[in-house]
């Protein structure tokens, strides 16, 4: 399988690196194309591949085609692929019918991945067309499931919910983060100690939830006694309507999200 990544930035470099790691592609298969001259010297240093300052040879000769360039960048992108490749693209917003029309091509995937992907964490939502054979789809299963989880969705619509939910979603935990830590420097303790709490608390709670039996209900309700601490600090989150916020932040996400692929 020969494979042109077109982007090498953060989410471009967490595939190529998940996939050479797992062995789902080999280095000398890999071309990436990338604009900035030390940007592409630094990829081919550290990961052996080939690397290119435009696109048009990558695409031509390549069974897969990553598009993991910025939505505003497609414009510039130009070149024929082969009419059994595989396109995948995980550019926010830019819908499979805007592809195809740019390309005149027909077998794409498209993709949701968020940035725990750069350490092999990553949540990936992806569809695909009709023409996508099962042998590709089994491709988009390996390079997903070399930097995560992956879940398959059948409705093109659905990945604008992903992109608000798990694709926005680590910005949403990385200010709770910020305010549980802040908060505990409200109440006395240190920044380094607020810290240290905090992200094991996350950690664990995450890890819990994911091998528990029970729901998240089922286990918040195990962690609160009735008049106790934690029954005070969560009559506090729904007096500031904290569900209501979370989601109003979600449905907020998701319909700039409807909206930034209809300006496409």
């Amino acid at each position: 399988m020969t494979v042109a990544i077109v982007g090498g930035g953060v989410m471009g470099e967490a595939i190529l690196a998940g996939a050479l790691d797992r062995g789902v592609v080999a280095a000398s298969d890999v071309t990436v194309v990338e604009l900035i001259g030390e940007r592409r010297e630094d990829l081919a240093a550290r990961y052996g591949v080939t690397t290119a300052g435009e696109a048009g040879d990558a695409l031509a000769g390549a069974s897969l085609v990553l598009l993991a360039i910025k939505p505003q960048e497609l414009h510039s992108l130009s070149g024929k692929l082969a009419s059994d490749a595989l396109l995948m693209s995980i550019m926010a917003g830019v819908r499979i019918a805007n592809l195809a029309e740019r390309f005149g091509h027909d077998r794409i995937v498209r993709v949701m991945p968020n940035t725990p992907a750069t350490i092999n964490a990553g949540m990936s939502v992806w569809t695909a067309t009709e023409s996508v054979d099962e042998g590709q789809r089994e491709t988009v299963r390996e390079l997903l499931g070399a930097i995560g989880q992956d879940l398959y969705v059948d409705d093109e619509g659905k990945i604008d919910m992903a992109t608000a939910l798990s694709g926005s979603g680590p910005a949403y935990v990385f200010l709770f983060i910020e305010a549980l830590i802040d908060a505990g420097v409200a109440i006395g303790l240190t920044h380094e100690e607020a810290e240290a709490m905090t992200m094991q608390t996350l950690t664990g709670s995450a890890a819990y939830a994911q091998i528990s039996d029970f729901p998240p209900a089922v286990l918040r309700e195990r962690v609160t006694s009735k008049g106790g601490t934690t029954a005070a600090g969560l009559a506090e989150l729904d007096r500031g309507e904290f569900r209501t916020l979370i989601e109003a932040c979600v449905r907020a996400a998701c319909e700039r999200s409807r909206e930034l692929g209809a300006a496409q």
